[in-house]
């Protein structure tokens, strides 16, 4: 596994047990009907999350495809979050948030060195053979 991974790997792991927090805290709120949006984004953002650290965990040649992914619906998570004034929730926006920089950085430095001729950390004959 690359050393480059690792702050990655540790935001999609604290995103996911941020998610995993707020879908169990919102379920346990009063009035969960207004709340089914956010734990259906916590639970997808959660499942994404572990998918993306265990791509890039392994070196799968996908994990930044991945990432990328991850990025998108943590920013949704997120944005989702921050309509509701609850800790959880807000804890959670700011784990996706962390998690989507880190992601996002990743996929921004796999294209900077694909761009220079460089194989990125997806590599293979096959993504050289697409430039």
């Amino acid at each position: 596994m690359s050393g480059q991974y690792q702050s990655c790997i540790a935001a999609c792991t604290e995103c996911a047990q941020a998610c995993d927090v707020c879908a169990s805290a919102c379920l346990k709120e009063d009035d969960v009907t207004p709340l089914a949006g956010c734990i259906a984004l916590d639970t997808d953002c959660a499942q994404l999350c572990r998918l993306a650290a265990g791509a890039m965990e392994r070196g799968s040649p996908a994990a930044l495809a991945i990432c990328k992914a991850c990025a998108e619906v943590c920013d949704l998570c997120a944005a989702e979050c921050y309509r509701h004034a609850m800790w959880h929730c807000e804890e959670c926006a700011a784990a996706c948030l962390r998690c989507m920089a880190q992601c996002s950085r990743m996929v921004e430095l796999d294209g900077r060195a694909e761009s220079q001729g460089q194989r990125g950390p997806r590599g293979g004959k096959a993504a050289t053979a697409r430039h």
